[in-house]
């Protein structure tokens, strides 16, 4: 696996700190920005399923759809493709003494959460996100 897999967006986003923690709610300032985790089941998205497009809660790019979304029993909301593979950009994440692939939005560099080789087909993924890193905009 290599240390950085980079998917570029279009036009990527820039900010200041002070920038990102004026726009952000500190949940999602530590999220995003910081690469930090919600508590499992206590995000907003985790049980829900309503249909639309979920979008990176930092710049507004689409990350996930509601058709691509499944209930893994995580604690967090799992998608089986993102909306579309140019959204995400992946790097090597060997914290907390585990190896795993971290899942970021391609635009604004904020953290989204991992993604798994665990998932249903047909890709057999799972992207665990966290809710605090998603807008959804209903259909």
């Amino acid at each position: 696996m290599t240390d950085i897999k980079t998917k570029t967006g279009s036009g990527t986003i820039e900010k200041s700190d002070s920038e990102w923690r004026k726009e952000l709610t500190p949940m999602q300032y530590a999220v995003l920005r910081e690469k930090a985790t919600e508590r499992p089941f206590s995000g907003e998205y985790d049980h829900s399923f309503d249909p639309g497009t979920y979008v990176c809660a930092g710049c507004g790019q689409s990350l996930f759809t509601s058709d691509d979304k499944f209930d893994s029993g995580c604690g967090w909301p799992a998608f089986s493709a993102p909306a579309a593979e140019s959204s995400l950009a992946e790097e090597r994440d060997v914290s907390h003494g585990m190896v795993r692939t971290e899942v970021l939005c391609s635009k604004c560099q904020g953290h989204l959460g991992h993604v798994f080789p665990d998932g249903p087909g047909p890709t057999g993924l799972r992207y665990c996100i966290n809710s605090a890193a998603l807008k959804l905009l209903p259909e």
